[in-house]
């Protein structure tokens, strides 16, 4: 993930250092650095959210479009992801040497949230089964990094959805089993996507040595064998599990590290619910005293 180069004194201070839960910065193993999150940046999305970890930046648009269903998903909706690094953001990023990071990236996002295990309500997205539905665009920009984009991208993304309106519809009969739909014209009727609360959020894990820690930092990817991405959401389900790197992991740290990524992101999904939903009431209260809206959250794990 990186393009830093590490010595081994370097890799042999940080893997002693995670063995004793005293991180170079300071952290406890499963501690996280501050977070920064900000919704409804981008005025002609259908909803936005930017997250900042450190270094780490990430920017998501959300659109939402009438297309056509899939013939074998006839009365779903459909959620397309696609996620781009910045070359800004990484020497690594720079010519072509994003491409199976982007491709990587975007079929995790579309792997966890187009399904049932995503927590959108699909079924509520489709306007005429057959026909026409709603389809979620999601949009991912990478523009900085420093460590644990996949965190990142999966805080910011959730915030996106809580931010996302899709707009009412009238669907009427016009006979012989034909419908048509019309578009309500009224911004206020616009509802927020079904199911947001159980959008999961993904929490990496990195094994250093003999031990693991979350929200690793450029120096720390380096020095890992493996790495475990947890998605999980707000009941504790989880949503997908992948395993990345070349190391192996223990059946029995495997398990541990499971649990731990559960315990972690309901931990995070908690503070991110009162973090929005305080924000969503302090800006309706705001604009209802005409006073100018700046939309900004922070919060430290």
């Amino acid at each position: 993930m990186s393009s830093l180069l590490i010595s081994p004194a370097e890799r042999d201070y940080i893997t002693k250092g995670v063995d004793v839960d005293i991180r170079a910065d300071g952290r406890t193993r499963l501690d996280y650095r501050d977070i920064v999150l900000e919704t409804g940046l981008i005025s002609q999305a259908s909803g936005s959210a930017r997250c900042r970890i450190e270094g780490t930046d990430v920017l998501v648009g959300v659109k939402v479009e009438i297309g056509m269903v899939d013939g074998e998903k006839s009365n779903l909706g459909k959620v397309v992801c696609n996620v781009e690094c910045a070359p800004s953001a990484s020497q690594q990023f720079e010519g072509r040497g994003a491409d199976e990071l982007n491709i990587e990236l975007t079929q995790l996002l579309a792997k966890v949230l187009d399904g049932p295990q995503g927590g959108i309500n699909l079924e509520k997205l489709c306007i005429i089964p057959g026909a026409q539905c709603w389809v979620i665009y999601i949009d991912a920009t990478i523009l900085d990094y420093s460590g644990n984009i996949l965190d990142a991208l999966f805080i910011a993304t959730r915030a996106a959805l809580f931010n996302t309106r899709v707009p009412m519809t009238e669907v009427q009969d016009v006979g012989e089993g034909q419908q048509e739909f019309e578009i309500v014209d009224d911004v206020e009727a616009a509802e927020r996507l079904e199911g947001w609360e159980q959008i999961p959020i993904a929490v990496t894990l990195n094994k250093i040595g003999s031990r693991y820690i979350v929200d690793a930092s450029p120096l720390e990817e380096l020095c890992t064998d493996a790495r475990l991405t947890v998605a999980v959401n707000q009941s504790g389900n989880l949503c997908g599990v992948q395993k990345s790197g070349e190391g192996s992991i223990e059946p029995s740290l495997l398990l541990e590290m499971v649990q731990t990524g559960k315990t972690v992101g309901q931990s995070m999904i908690q503070q991110l619910n009162k973090k929005l939903e305080r924000e969503e009431e302090d800006i309706l209260a705001k604009e209802s005293r005409g006073e100018i809206v700046k939309k900004l959250g922070f919060f430290a794990m």
